[in-house]
């Protein structure tokens, strides 16, 4: 499948997106970019949505399933480019390895799935069946599987391949992730007459007291729902002599299958529910954080930042089609789950579509500086899509 002229394309291909800088809300020249080598595919037709995903479509000859290979454009910012050795958009090849933002989260992926499915369409001269997609999604640093929604809406996928970093192994689930925002109200005093104020910075200290004894759920797979303290803020700030009217207070809580929305926020509404019982200035509320970012074609993408878990069993049919068709490909892949959240909280947790997660290099390379992706890994990652291409369409009794 992967022949020396095709191996170097890869390479030079995932070279050339990481040289293109696209931050989240900034992607517009990665999707002109990738519009240009989707063109040269073959592919059937090429889309963009509202919030400015690119997505290529391959057509089989027969009529089956829809397979969506996922990947997203958008970068983490590079925060102080003097502390890379390397220019964080050069695209450096060196030491059997490709340097650069992105490089392993997640453009290496993309360009992998590009190649593979080019390849495979090529091979099979359009001899499979069912529909493949490439998608190219937006915004994804900042709302893991929001993009995905319009996505999937559009192609409505039997299945899809989550393309982050696994290390070439096979990811099965993750935890999924909320932000949620717990407030406390006081009442507004000079700092020299604290006593006709209230503190609300106090009221808040109360409330994190006893959130940190709740218990978490865990799942035998997926293990602890963590509930951790990230900020508090108290306004006005900076105080200048006043009692802080205003706290608010951020935690992480790692999802795990299954949870509603209301069952995660209900420990802590009896706990505000509690304080306030117990003292008449207390007043809480408790909410999922909302954040609103700017898409590159001009429109908004708003949500509640709450992103589901999922978890498929091993012996799932999907798991083991695409186990199966990365073991023909010559891999020996362990299969496990993300310890991070991916778009897979949408299509998998939301749109109960069935999701795998597999893809080349390392979790803990994603976000750093000099952030790499071993050349190996990338023309192995190759080989595995294909794999994967192979025995959910070619060989479409796997599923």
């Amino acid at each position: 499948m992967l022949t020396t002229e095709r191996e170097e394309k890869l390479v030079a291909l995932c070279a050339d997106l990481v040289k293109i800088k696209g931050y989240s809300g900034r992607e517009a020249r990665m999707a002109t970019r990738l519009r240009d080598v989707f063109e040269k595919t073959g592919c059937r037709e090429v889309s963009v949505d509202d919030y400015g995903s690119i997505a290529a479509r391959f057509e089989g000859n027969r009529p089956g399933k829809t397979l969506l290979l996922d990947a997203h454009i958008d970068t983490v910012p590079v925060t102080d480019p003097e502390q890379w050795e390397t220019d964080p958009f050069g695209g450096a090849i060196k030491n059997d390895r490709i340097y650069g933002r992105g490089s392993s989260d997640m453009k290496g992926a993309l360009s992998a799935m590009i190649i593979s499915v080019e390849s495979f369409v090529e091979d099979t001269r359009n001899d499979f069946a069912g529909d493949i997609v490439i998608v190219g999604g937006v915004q994804e640093e900042a709302f893991e599987g929001i993009a995905s929604r319009s996505i999937s809406k559009r192609f409505k996928p039997d299945y899809v391949v989550i393309g982050e970093a696994s290390n070439l192994g096979l990811k099965r689930g993750q935890r999924g992730r909320a932000e949620i925002v717990v407030e406390t109200f006081g009442r507004p005093a000079h700092s020299a007459n604290p006593s006709v104020g209230v503190n609300a910075v106090y009221k808040m200290t109360k409330l994190v007291e006893r959130i940190g004894s709740l218990p978490t759920p865990r799942h035998p797979v997926l293990g602890e729902g963590i509930l951790e303290l990230t900020d508090i803020k108290s306004s006005p700030y900076p105080g200048l002599s006043v009692v802080p009217e205003y706290c608010r207070a951020t935690y992480d809580r790692r999802l795990l299958v299954g949870e509603a929305k209301e069952a995660v926020l209900k420990p802590i509404r009896e706990l505000i529910a509690a304080l306030e019982a117990e003292d008449s200035d207390f007043k809480g509320e408790v909410s999922f954080a909302v954040g609103e970012e700017m898409c590159y074609t001009g429109n908004p993408i708003r949500a509640e930042r709450f992103f589901p878990a999922w978890v498929y069993d091993t012996d799932d049919i999907f798991v083991q089609a695409a186990y199966g068709g990365l073991k023909d490909a010559g891999l020996d892949p362990e299969i496990s789950h993300y310890a991070f959240c991916t778009n897979g909280s949408h299509y998998a947790g939301e749109a109960g579509i069935r999701t795998i997660g597999f893809g080349p290099s390392m979790e803990n390379l994603a976000h750093v500086n000099d952030e790499y992706i071993e050349i190996s890994q990338l023309l192995d990652a190759c080989r595995g899509y294909y794999g994967i291409l192979n025995a959910v369409l070619f060989r479409d009794h796997h599923c």
